[in-house]
């Protein structure tokens, strides 16, 4: 399986570079004031505490009103940001971290170890359904308050992983103050520290936000200290990719993200628009297949389906050499990432048929679709097309119509985001859509293991697998510090994702945005999950 880069797209050695874009001088018409930053966005935002589920807008819009703990640089190296050091005892079970003193949260709450306490504890609360931040933490024990400035964390095992998770704006710092009143205010107005502050939030429609004149928690990525250059950003949700692309192209916003792969070439053939392109690490795009229930509980029928699927052929088809396929359960910007198991399950029409005789599948009903005992084989898919990109929509129709000519009839089930999560995180399914961005070979545990089959929020094992074996691995890969000790363990445990034929991999998760470069200057991305960094973004100015 070929990893194809279109002319501009990241190679994956470049994957972790931060993208910085000078601006080229002119002007557009219907433009905003250069003191408000108008970026669209393709996905709505249910709760802007990302704290609370877990999906990446949330993440997005926080890592521009929200500090974190530690920060991490774009080789994977972690830095001091709202503490300034830390120290980690001997078993790797207590982390004590020595805080600022001079940080403040934009509600007037002064940032303390007690914060970091409130935090944490509201990350792992059932209460809060957190899928994402939660999840992270089920190592988590306790936090011990020894004064204003010392936190001292405690963990039930060993998580070599703790600090780069740390890093990730679903881990940001929010208000202790804010965390106390009901959920649903919180998820309208979250309070951080950081360069930008929520003054209205109206669902489905936009976030407006303004400069922190106060801020002076700047984290070692950015580019300068003190405020934001730009003083108002507005954050609009824009569903249709012609829509907010037009809007673009009319200077009527000044960036976007989810940039539609129809018109990459329009828009770098564009002298005022630069493309921001990075693939994110973690669990790729994919189909998780549940083994929990017939048909997919046979190893055999999930490896013919894997079979069965032309996934390449798809991807070029409908994405046109702008996203790079993945086939293995990392993406290829994730640290110890092993490229061994990207072409474990490319098509093959005879296997996936020897598989299905195999496993008992060898009837045909009128339509040509495998049965057995006289019953049809179905693969149930439910599906919310609003939450992903046409392409995505379009891929998957074509990865229906190939499974039908191996004799799987795999019905797309439509339905609204409340019911289809439902579904998934009652194993009501049996093909689920699913990504996980994280800067942690971690992701591999989180997706995979037993411990992961439940959650308060989001299931994150859509499969359903568990495997003593694997368990095994993974938590001995968190128990240790050496990279040569974990690299192999994380090697076995992509070993045993692909040989049980888990997930169909489709592509790698990317940040693709597109910026008026006649407007506005450093857009870039920050380093844990590359997500748009409005911080250091400045007005060009108009001749």
């Amino acid at each position: 399986m070929n990893h194809r880069n279109a002319p501009w797209a990241p190679t994956a050695a470049a994957a972790v570079v931060l993208l910085a874009l000078t601006g080229c001088g002119g002007s557009a018409s219907a433009q905003p004031a250069d003191d408000t930053f108008v970026f669209a966005t393709g996905k709505d935002i249910s709760c802007l505490d990302p704290h609370v589920d877990g999906d990446m807008p949330q993440a997005s819009i926080a890592a521009n009103y929200l500090d974190s703990l530690v920060s991490q640089d774009k080789d994977g190296r972690i830095h001091p940001w709202l503490a300034e050091s830390w120290k980690v005892s001997e078993d790797g079970l207590t982390y004590t971290f020595k805080v600022r003193d001079d940080v403040t949260f934009t509600d007037g709450t002064r940032f303390t170890a007690e914060a970091v306490k409130a935090n944490l504890d509201h990350m792992v609360d059932p209460d809060t359904q957190s899928g994402t931040a939660g999840g992270y933490l089920k190592p988590y024990e306790s936090t011990e308050v020894v004064d204003d400035a010392t936190a001292v964390v405690t963990l039930n095992r060993p998580y070599a992983a703790f600090l780069e998770v740390l890093a990730q704006p679903f881990l940001g710092m929010e208000s202790p103050t804010a965390l106390k009143r009901p959920q649903a205010e919180n998820c309208n107005s979250p309070v951080g520290t950081g360069p930008y502050k929520i003054v209205d939030y109206v669902p489905q429609s936009k976030v407006s936000l303004v400069r922190n004149e106060d801020y002076n928690s700047a984290p070692p990525f950015a580019q300068h200290q003190g405020p934001a250059y730009i003083k108002n950003l507005e954050w609009q949700i824009v569903p249709e990719d012609s829509t907010r692309y037009g809007l673009l192209r009319a200077g009527q916003v000044d960036a976007l993200d989810l940039m539609p792969s129809v018109h990459f070439a329009e828009a770098e053939a564009d002298k005022n628009v630069a493309l921001v392109l990075q693939d994110r690490p973690g669990n790729p795009t994919n189909l998780m297949l549940n083994t929990t229930r017939a048909p997919f509980n046979d190893l055999r029928v999930r490896q013919a389906f894997l079979r069965s699927a032309y996934v390449e052929a798809g991807i070029n088809s409908v994405y046109f050499g702008t996203v790079t396929q993945a086939g293995g359960p990392l993406a290829s910007t994730t640290k110890f990432y092993s490229p061994d198991f990207e072409d474990a399950y490319r098509p093959d029409p005879a296997e996936a048929a020897r598989l299905l005789d195999e496993a008992g599948w060898t009837g045909r009903d009128k339509e040509g679709y495998r049965t057995k005992d006289g019953k049809r084989l179905i693969v149930h898919f439910p599906y919310t097309p609003a939450v992903w990109p046409t392409a995505h929509q379009a891929l998957v129709t074509q990865l229906q119509a190939s499974a039908k000519q191996a004799g799987i009839d795999v019905r797309i089930e439509t339905g609204d985001f409340a019911s289809v999560s439902e579904q998934g995180n009652n194993f009501d399914y049996d093909l689920r859509a699913d990504y996980w961005n994280t800067n942690t070979a971690d992701v591999l545990r989180i997706v995979f293991s037993s411990e992961y089959t439940e959650s308060a929020g989001f299931v994150p094992n859509g499969s359903g697998f568990r495997n003593k074996e694997f368990d095994k691995i993974v938590n001995d890969a968190l128990a240790t510090d050496d990279p040569a000790v974990r690299e192999k363990l994380y090697y076995q445990a992509q070993r045993i994702v692909s040989d049980n034929a888990l997930q169909l991999p489709l592509y790698n998760q990317a940040s693709q945005l597109a910026v008026r470069t006649d407007r506005f200057a450093d857009l870039t991305l920050e380093p844990s999950l590359s997500l748009p960094y409005i911080y250091d973004v400045s007005a060009v100015k108009q001749s």
